[in-house]
């Protein structure tokens, strides 16, 4: 293996060298750009690593020495402006029979996608030259795909490439569009996960508003768009009497409990009749349904449920501090962690009956983990009380026994 990547990196670093020489236009560029310039940049570029050079792109002649003898060339493109950017792309990537050729798993329908996002709309019909385009989010001179930690597009990088607008204030001015979505995603559990631990499954930017169709999801579509991963939740919801009274009101699924940027993880305190829960934000007792009293009742419910099964473990806890054998209560209270998580599903049904059952379920199998631990501990403290009559019988025996010992020396030695 180690020889194969070897033999691939000093094909890579001839092929740069090769190409370097017989190319003209990294000849000349390099001798003005820097290392940030877009003639060092390339060697990071997929296309580039592919066997694509400059003139793939801008068209002329790379064995040409003098600028306009190139840019007589009837191939010569040039360098795109704002608004030609998509289809100077799409050249290529629309063109299905080239991509096979070149990586048949690349969809060939970007431009079309793109044509009906939000920036697609902007730049195409009231030609925005500030709105993003192939280059704003995939840069230049390094493009790669989602799979390189270097790439615009690694799951890491996307929120800060689509920050890189969408956070700056002064960009934006004029969008009516807030910049604070950047610094909320990072307080989010979604960005903890994606930032901070490195989940690179946790959703970015474009799980949720897509890539090239990117666009805000609207009131209808966002129980769906949150449902692709938390597809239990948003079923469950839809058969909750909220899907309704949402629908009626205009109110947004998921978001309007949860926030969309700044996610943060839910907690049971969510639920209830009193402050901070949520549900006291619509609900009054007097607002003509039995919001609240559903609240409470879940709310109670799932305390009880998580106070006993504390409860539980600190008695199984006691007990295999004690060295006893506790694998099987150990699995049962593995159980009873299963029934609270399902039960905690279950507040988005919004009904206390399917909460209450299912704690109680759970409740149950914690008081046969405390009962049984508690067996455990007091069969600790019988084994403990018999070691010492034990102890005791054995220790009078040896003393008894020593006793008749000397008795029977002091005989023989008298005779």
């Amino acid at each position: 293996m180690l020889y194969r990547i070897i033999l691939f990196l000093g094909f890579f670093a001839a092929f740069q060298t090769t190409y370097a020489a017989t190319s003209n236009c990294l000849t000349c560029h390099r001798e003005f750009e820097d290392k940030s310039g877009p003639s060092y940049k390339i060697t990071q570029d997929i296309h580039f690593q592919k066997g694509l050079g400059c003139v793939d792109c801008h068209g002329g002649d790379a064995t040409l020495d003098d600028m306009d003898a190139v840019r007589a060339q009837k191939n010569w493109r040039g360098v795109p402006n704002h608004l030609q950017v998509p289809e100077f792309c799409a050249r290529c990537h629309s063109n299905a029979k080239y991509m096979h050729n070149h990586n048949p798993m690349l969809p060939t329908d970007q431009l079309e996608k793109y044509k009906t996002s939000v920036h697609g709309k902007r730049l195409f019909r009231k030609k925005d030259m500030k709105v993003a385009n192939c280059i704003s989010c995939h840069t230049v001179h390094e493009i790669n795909n989602a799979k390189a930690p270097h790439s615009s597009t690694y799951p890491l990088n996307v929120p800060f490439t689509c920050g890189k607008c969408h956070a700056n204030a002064k960009y934006m001015k004029g969008y009516n569009i807030p910049t604070d979505q950047l610094e909320d995603f990072k307080q989010s559990v979604h960005g903890q996960a994606l930032l901070v631990k490195k989940d690179l499954g946790a959703p970015a930017c474009n799980s949720c508003h897509g890539n090239h169709g990117a666009a805000p999801p609207g009131v209808q579509s966002l129980a769906a768009v949150c449902g692709n991963c938390h597809a239990i939740e948003a079923d469950l919801f839809d058969n909750s009497p909220h899907k309704v009274a949402f629908e009626e009101n205009d109110y947004p699924m998921c978001e309007t409990c949860h926030s969309n940027h700044k996610i943060v993880k839910p907690n049971d305190s969510f639920v209830g009749d009193k402050k901070p829960a949520l549900c006291v934000e619509c609900h009054s007792y007097d607002d003509g349904t039995n919001g609240l009293a559903t609240a409470k009742a879940i709310s109670r419910a799932l305390s009880e449920l998580v106070a006993t099964q504390a409860q539980a473990k600190k008695v199984l806890d006691n007990a295999a501090l004690k060295g006893m054998m506790t694998t099987d209560e150990e699995f049962r209270l593995n159980e009873v962690n299963q029934v609270l998580i399902h039960a905690r599903s279950l507040v988005h049904t919004i009904n206390a009956d399917s909460v209450v059952a299912e704690a109680e379920k759970g409740i149950k199998k914690a008081d046969t983990v405390k009962i049984n631990a508690s067996a455990l501990i007091g069969e600790y403290y019988f084994r403990r009380k018999g070691l010492a009559l034990a102890t005791l019988f054995i220790t009078i025996l040896a003393i008894a026994l020593y006793i008749k010992i000397k008795r029977v020396d002091k005989k023989l030695a008298g005779k």
